[in-house]
């Protein structure tokens, strides 16, 4: 039952009535990113949700468009700003998700959505983490977040799928709070964020 329709009217609730609290920060932190960045002020990329059929997720820009002498992005270490790192240790860059919610592309709490791409590198029991809608938070990032190897945070996103419930939802939006607070997992090592799954065990 809470699979059905439970977790829907849990996200529906949950965002709205806290609407009075996100909602000016999300004006004040596009402000910023709009004074140190310019337009656009969110990041939008299309992302596999439930069943992988894509959505276009929202989140904050972290990152400038500088490019090498060959036209090339620059590495993401080297385009993210003294902002953009805030944000993302903080996890205010993935506040625009909340819409997300409540368009119905994501839940509160769920497996991460990663890159198109990934799709077709998954092995059968990886794209499990599929099965549910993908999650602004979620049991991989309350155990690790960015510093677990992607094996083990497809892992924990199959695990997740298989122990559904309210109560742990619950449990994960309370540890959520917490390690936003901490600021841990942020990057995996030498990176700003996790490097490609490229496939297999993602070791």
């Amino acid at each position: 039952m809470y699979r059905a329709f439970g977790k829907r009217l849990l996200d529906l609730t949950a965002v709205t009535v806290t609407l009075p609290l996100w909602g000016p920060v999300v004006v004040v932190l596009g402000f910023l990113v709009w004074a140190s960045m310019g337009l656009p002020v969110v990041f939008r990329q299309e992302r596999p949700g439930r069943g992988g059929r894509a959505f276009e997720i929202m989140k904050f820009r972290t990152m400038t468009g500088a490019t090498g002498e060959k036209g090339d992005l620059l590495p993401d270490e080297k385009r993210i700003t003294r902002l953009g790192k805030l944000l993302r240790r903080t996890s205010l860059d993935e506040l625009p998700e909340l819409l997300n919610v409540l368009r119905g592309e994501m839940s509160l709490v769920g497996p991460r959505p990663l890159l198109m791409q990934y799709l077709e590198r998954y092995d059968e029991e990886q794209a499990r983490r599929h099965e549910v809608k993908p999650g602004v938070t979620g049991w991989a990032q309350v155990n690790g977040r960015n510093a677990l190897t992607w094996g083990k945070k497809f892992e924990y996103d199959v695990w997740y799928v298989d122990n559904l419930s309210f109560l742990l939802d619950l449990k994960i939006l309370c540890m959520t709070a917490w390690q936003v607070v901490a600021g841990r997992g942020v990057s995996a090592e030498g990176h700003a964020t996790m490097p490609e799954f490229m496939g297999g065990d993602g070791e």
